[in-house]
């Protein structure tokens, strides 16, 4: 790291010097273009904006020997790491259930849109800008679906109600596609200050929210594991357990919504320590429950009851992952203050 004196020219001006290896590296001269980012630390970000231009946000993959799988992973990705076009190539010439493929791959995502189709290409440009995004309402979005979901999840596996536990399975889909644009976002603030000047939004408080939104995704893909046990004939559970499966479920779902308070809505460190006690005195609950069922007699009752409450275990430890971050922030913010 070097430093610089600031210089006062004209009697208006500050001005500093560029290291001269650092100017020649990006191709700068007298002339030049920067691009300045003043951050909120106190530090300035410079940035050089030659060679900037819209093609570093496209991408061109030959998918001619790919299967239906790849394909879809490969969408998913370039979405992920934040390309603004993709064009899939096929030198062979796309099948005709190809496009199908991507239009339900892309149900999944947001901003991608199927634009342009030939005989050998398939061309997907992102149609949402950062400056239409907010990470933290989309992450508080996430929360109330989320937890929904675990509430109907529980609900319908207690109840024996098929149709509701198939609205929770198809109710995934909104989660994930929630949780791949916050990722899309993060992504990119990473490696693009424009993005992060779009998005409102610290790189800090981003990857809190990423973070939080992670668990929230992580607990819904559990909400969804726990109803496709009510469309199992054989997952029966016994009444005499059904009442305190219900209320350990209920438990949890209130270390992940105080957790989620203390990152989201400003809620006081009080309320991310109280997740964190809460969250010791559920796990010992849940472990006693699992030690009753090893003298169950009905082997296959025991199995799905321990598979439920290894759900719930996860799911309190999630929301306990969010209030440790919680705790974080406020420890940064109160540092940085």
């Amino acid at each position: 790291m070097g430093t610089r004196k600031v210089q006062l020219s004209g009697g208006t001006t500050y001005t500093i010097s560029l290291p001269k290896s650092w100017a020649q590296e990006h191709g700068i001269e007298a002339g030049s273009v920067l691009s300045l980012h003043p951050n909120q630390d106190a530090s300035l970000l410079v940035e050089a904006m030659g060679g900037r231009t819209s093609a570093d946000r496209s991408t061109t993959i030959d998918v001619s020997t790919d299967s239906d799988n790849t394909i879809r992973q490969r969408i998913r990705a370039v979405h992920a790491v934040g390309y603004d076009s993709v064009t899939l190539v096929d030198t062979t010439g796309n099948p005709d259930d190809r496009r199908k493929l991507v239009d339900r791959t892309l149900t999944e995502l947001s901003g991608f849109e199927l634009l342009e189709t030939t005989d050998t290409r398939i061309r997907l440009p992102n149609l949402i800008d950062a400056e239409n995004v907010d990470v933290r309402k989309s992450t508080l979005r996430l929360r109330l679906v989320m937890l929904a979901m675990h509430r109907d999840a529980v609900t319908a596996v207690v109840d024996g109600n098929e149709d509701l536990a198939r609205r929770v399975i198809e109710r995934d889909s909104e989660a994930d596609k929630l949780f791949a644009m916050i990722t899309r976002h993060f992504r990119r603030s990473l490696t693009d200050l424009h993005e992060v000047e779009k998005l409102d939004w610290s790189r800090d408080k981003l990857f809190e929210y990423y973070y939080a939104a992670r668990q929230f995704e992580r607990i819904a893909d559990h909400a969804e594991k726990i109803a496709e046990f009510a469309l199992e004939p054989a997952a029966t559970i016994p009444p005499a357990y059904a009442t305190r499966l219900s209320e350990l479920a209920t438990a949890s779902r209130q270390v992940v919504d105080e957790a989620a308070d203390a990152i989201l809505t400003d809620a006081s460190v009080a309320a991310a320590n109280g997740a964190l006690d809460k969250r010791d005195r559920l796990l010992d609950r849940l472990e006693d429950f699992d030690r009753n069922l090893y003298d169950h007699d009905v082997p296959n009752e025991a199995y799905v009851l321990g598979l439920l409450l290894d759900s719930l275990r996860r799911t309190v430890r999630y929301g306990a992952n969010v209030a440790e971050i919680a705790l974080q922030q406020v420890t940064r913010q109160n540092t940085t203050d």
